[in-house]
């Protein structure tokens, strides 16, 4: 299994932008699907990001055009880019990597994201 640690959150204004950053270690990052999730106080947990190991994305439309994902696999590495962050984008975020149709699934600690004025 993959162990996960996000990082990269905190507090931004409307309209502002940050990165988030989930660092793998213990197995073979590359074969993961990563996605990236968030959950507010009082609603289920939604994803708003994910890519395939072939490196292939798909995104929600509430965060379409605002959040990009990505990934280093040489550094075992994903992450989020966020821009134009609204209040409604607060949330705690999860970082998880899955190999598809096995067992192998892994979730981060989670890191806040408050966008306020």
């Amino acid at each position: 299994q993959v162990q996960l640690v996000e990082s990269g959150g905190g507090l931004v204004q409307p309209g502002g932008s940050l990165r988030l950053s989930c660092a793998a270690s213990g197995s073979i990052f590359s074969i993961y699907a990563v996605g990236w999730y968030r959950q507010a106080p009082g609603k289920r947990r939604e994803m708003v990001a994910h890519i395939t190991s072939g490196g292939t994305t798909n995104y929600p439309d509430s965060v379409k055009g605002r959040f990009t994902i990505s990934r280093d696999n040489a550094k075992n590495t994903a992450y989020l880019q966020m821009n134009s962050l609204k209040p409604e984008d607060t949330a705690v975020y999860y970082c998880n990597a899955q190999i598809p149709a096995t067992p192998f699934d892994s979730w981060g600690q989670g890191t806040q994201v408050t966008v306020s004025s």
